[in-house]
């Protein structure tokens, strides 16, 4: 494990202890969680970025006019 120190506003620390104590983790757990799931997040966005750029408009026009021209099954209409 690396430790990593970092400053943080005091109304983030004041809220981050409190959540620990009511989920009965330690501070370090909880940071650490949380620091996982945002890292993660961060990659899930670059990675549907850079997705998207792969796009082709094309592409997509010709597989929707494959769709058949049917009404939506009840609750898949718009309101």
């Amino acid at each position: 494990m690396t430790t990593i120190q970092a400053q943080v506003p005091d109304p983030l620390a004041k809220q981050i202890e409190e959540l620990a104590e009511q989920e009965k983790v330690s501070v370090d757990q909880l940071v650490s969680i949380a620091l996982a799931y945002q890292v993660s997040a961060w990659r899930r966005r670059d990675t549907i970025a850079d997705r998207a750029k792969r796009g082709n408009w094309k592409k997509l026009d010709r597989v929707m006019a494959k769709v058949r021209g049917v009404p939506p099954l009840p609750g898949d209409q718009g309101k």
